[in-house]
């Protein structure tokens, strides 16, 4: 059932209205986690060709280390935390422990890859030979087959944020929506994905930490990028392009557009994509030799090869697929995937961020977010890509609804409206730290250079190499960063060690367990069953 949020009709309105009725600190206190990914790398800076370390545990059964594409793309997740020190602690804690269990290795601390080999050499994620752990391989083999290798070894951050769950009654008494709690949940959750994806150009630029890569990453060159020097190619103007045509946002998948209209679209729009053959990944071939090249033929295999900017999400069961979770009982949180790592933090991201990604999200709730259209979805597609591209060109304007605005102009609006809802988290915890993150980035606006990819540049310069001379000296300092610290708090230490040493028995049981061929297993799972 569809449910639309009604109430007061305008950004201004709404704070009035939650100031007015009481319910303004309610907003305080949403669930941050964050999953970061980091390539491991020799001591010279290649990627690494070893299997994924004994002691950090089980790739498919740890809930804190895992790994993404490749065996050697390591995966950190967080817990979900009221506060954001909380949530940066603990991915601390995970790199220390990682760090102190990688002999020689180091992390790279950038999202464009480490020098890395032909497309070929790059070893896919092995998870065991449970059902469950050969669907994971044969996933991204055929990731592999679709898109290419190299592109699967870019890396980022993903910030997991859930509003307060007090919000949701007493903001829907306040809007006057009638009907179920869980309904009118979801619908604010896609307004805030909506919005998210019209303005989530300004987290590129915020944000955006890839304006230059290793030419090991695009040998024969890439149009519209410039040498900087024989190993780092670059574009001028770029924040991120790890988003851009070259990363996330490729062509492969620009035709799929999945509805962010409501949740029984975006089920729909899904669902479609995973059952539509698609001719080119047809002539791949499913099995062929005996062999998986991919788990199906069709448009995506799975939910999780669409790559949006933000998922809407539910956690689900073991075996249950992420649309019957939604339908099941609704969206939980939302998974922002749009974040590079920050070179300049030894964890990839800091406090400001995570404080300023809250409150940005806020924003998108309680602004207005009318429904898309494919034109709406067009035009907020074309403003990443020129972002990605061009963010802090002189001038550079955007499409708004149709018409042409400057990004300087759109993104001041924006912020001062981000500013509004950190006053009011600040207000409910009686500090100032919501303002000062927002303060923050209100002067990478008026100041280009202040911009983490302006910085990278900068940095660039200042060092007199290249990307990869960059990314391998910070990956040195990280890590004795991390080895420097104080001893790690034993409770969490003996957490991290507990689950390295579990998720192996886990991962035997898994194994014991299987009954099914893979074929009936990958069945029941398409079939819901």
């Amino acid at each position: 059932m569809k449910q639309s949020l009604t109430g007061p009709g305008t950004f201004d309105d709404r704070i009035g209205a939650l100031v007015g009725g009481g319910i303004a600190t309610n907003l305080a206190g949403g669930l941050k986690g964050v999953e970061k990914e980091a390539l491991r790398v020799r001591p010279d800076g290649w990627l690494s060709d070893r299997p994924h370390p004994r002691l950090l545990g089980s790739a498919l059964t740890n809930r804190y280390i895992t790994t993404d594409f490749s065996e050697a793309l390591l995966e950190f997740v967080t817990p979900a935390f009221a506060q954001t020190w909380e949530t940066l602690g603990f991915l601390c804690d995970i790199h220390r422990f990682t760090c102190e269990r990688l002999d020689d290795e180091l992390l790279w601390p950038a999202s464009m890859p480490c020098r890395i080999p032909e497309d070929d050499a790059i070893p896919i994620a092995q998870y065991g030979t449970s059902n469950v752990g050969l669907m994971k391989t044969i996933y991204r083999r055929g990731l592999a087959h679709r898109y290419g290798r190299s592109m699967q070894t870019i890396a980022g951050v993903h910030f997991n944020y859930s509003v307060p769950e007090a919000f949701w009654p007493a903001w829907q008494e306040l809007e006057k929506v009638r009907g179920d709690l869980g309904a009118f949940r979801s619908a604010g959750y896609f307004a805030l994905a909506r919005n998210f994806r019209r303005l989530g150009w300004l987290v590129l630029y915020l944000f955006g930490a890839s304006p230059a890569l290793c030419r090991s990453f695009a040998p024969a060159g890439s149009a519209g990028l410039e040498s900087w020097d024989e190993t780092t190619l670059y574009a001028p103007y770029a924040t991120s392009l790890r988003m851009s045509d070259l990363g996330y946002s490729n062509r492969t998948q620009a035709k799929i557009n999945i509805s962010l209209n409501s949740l029984d679209e975006y089920v729909r729009d899904l669902v479609a994509a995973i059952t539509t053959p698609e001719p080119a990944f047809v002539r791949i071939g499913v099995k062929v030799d005996g062999e998986y090249r991919q788990l199906s033929a069709n448009r995506l295999q799975i939910e999780n090869e669409y790559y949006s900017p933000i998922r809407p999400k539910r956690t689900a069961y073991t075996g249950e697929r992420p649309t019957a979770a939604l339908l099941r009982a609704g969206v939980e949180y939302v998974e922002i995937r749009s974040l590079d790592i920050s070179v300049f933090d030894p964890a990839g991201i800091n406090q400001n961020t995570m404080r300023f990604m809250e409150a940005f999200l806020l924003y998108c709730l309680l602004e207005d977010s009318p429904p898309f259209d494919d034109r709406g979805l067009d035009e907020a597609a074309s403003n990443q890509s020129r972002v990605a591209r061009r963010g802090r060109e002189p001038g550079l304007e955007l499409e708004r609804d149709g018409r042409a605005v400057r990004l300087v102009d759109w993104a001041g609006e924006i912020v001062a409206r981000v500013r509004a809802v950190a006053e009011l988290v600040d207000s409910a915890t009686g500090g100032s730290d919501y303002v000062q993150a927002v303060e923050h980035q209100q002067r990478k606006i008026a100041d280009p250079a202040a911009t983490p990819s302006a910085r990278l540049l900068a940095a660039l310069e200042e060092s007199g190499g290249g990307f990869f001379d960059l990314g391998l000296a910070a990956a040195r300092n990280h890590r004795d960063y991390f080895l420097s610290l104080a001893p790690m708090n034993p409770e969490r230490q003996a957490q991290l060690e507990e689950e390295a040493r579990d998720s192996v028995r886990r991962q035997r049981e898994i194994e014991a367990a299987d009954r099914l061929s893979f074929e009936e297993y990958l069945a029941r799972y398409f079939a819901g069953t």
